[in-house]
C-alpha cells in the first residue's frame, strides 16, 4: 500500500475530529457568556427593581437550554462516530458536563429575576442591595472559570474552587441579616422571604462554577480531586432570637 495514500486518511480523521472538538467547545464557550450575563442582569434587576430587565433574563433561559441540547448531540455525535479514548474522551465528557452546570446556572439566574417581579408587588427592602455583592461574586467565578477552560488551566480551576467558601460565608451572613430583619417587623416577611430564596440561587450558582472548576482539573489530570472543598455555609442550623 502507498504509504502517502495512508497518511492522508488518518489526517483527515484527525482534522475532522478536532473540528468537531472546536464546535463543541464553542457551543460550551457560548453558553458560559450567556450564563455570566444572565447572573449579571438577574442580579441587577432584583436590586434595581427593574420588571423588564427580569423579563429578559427570564425569556434569554431558552437560548442556555437550546445550547444545552446542542452540546448533547455534539457529545453523542463524537461519542458514536469518533470512540474517543484516554484524553480526547475526558476533553469530550468533561463538556458535557460543564454544559450542564452551565444550564442550572441559567435556571438559578431566572429564579432569581422571577423572585425580583414578586419583590415589585411588596414595600421595597433595602436589603435587595445587599445581593449585589454575592451576584459579582459568583458572576466573577464564573468568568474566571470559563477562563480557566479556555486555556486548559487547571490552577486557575482550583483558585476559583476556594474562592466558593467566600460566598458561603457572605450568603450566610447575609441570611442571617434577613431573619433579623424580618423579626423587627413582620411587614417585610413576605419580600425577606423571596429574598431568602434569591440569595440561596445566587449560592447555589457558585456551587455549580465551582463543579466546573472540579470537572477541569479531572479534564486536565485525568483523576478527580482528592480534598473536599470547604464549606461555609452554615445556615441549615442558624437562628436567630428576638431582642
Amino acid at each position: 500500500m502507498d504509504e502517502k495514500a495512508s497518511v492522508v486518511p488518518t489526517r483527515h480523521i484527525v482534522t475532522a475530529f478536532d473540528e468537531q472538538l472546536d464546535l463543541l467547545h464553542d457551543l460550551v464557550r457560548e453558553m458560559g457568556r450567556l450564563a455570566g450575563e444572565q447572573i449579571i442582569d438577574a442580579v441587577a434587576a432584583i436590586a434595581g427593581r427593574d420588571g423588564d430587565l427580569a423579563g429578559r433574563v427570564m425569556t434569554r433561559d431558552a437560548r442556555l437550554d437550546e445550547l444545552e441540547h446542542k452540546v448533547e448531540a455534539q457529545t453523542v455525535r463524537l461519542l458514536a462516530l469518533r470512540h474517543p479514548k484516554a484524553n480526547d474522551l475526558r476533553v469530550v465528557i468533561a463538556g458535557l458536563r460543564i454544559a450542564n452546570n452551565l444550564e442550572r446556572i441559567g435556571d438559578f439566574a431566572a429564579n432569581v429575576a422571577k423572585r425580583s417581579l414578586t419583590l415589585q408587588s411588596q414595600p421595597e427592602v433595602a436589603l435587595a442591595r445587599s445581593m449585589l455583592p454575592i451576584g459579582r461574586a459568583v458572576a466573577d467565578m464564573l468568568s474566571d472559570v470559563m477562563k480557566a477552560y479556555d486555556n486548559d488551566d487547571a490552577e486557575a480551576a482550583l483558585a476559583v474552587r476556594r474562592r466558593d467558601e467566600e460566598v458561603d460565608h457572605a450568603y450566610s451572613a447575609l441570611f442571617r441579616e434577613l431573619l433579623t430583619y424580618m423579626m423587627e417587623s413582620p411587614a417585610r416577611i413576605t419580600a425577606c422571604t423571596h429574598l431568602l430564596f434569591a440569595a440561596k440561587n445566587l449560592e447555589r450558582i457558585g456551587d455549580h462554577a465551582t463543579n466546573i472548576a472540579e470537572t477541569l482539573c479531572f479534564r486536565v489530570h485525568g483523576h478527580p480531586l482528592d480534598a473536599e472543598r470547604a464549606k461555609g455555609d452554615d445556615t441549615a442550623s442558624m437562628t436567630v432570637m428576638p431582642a
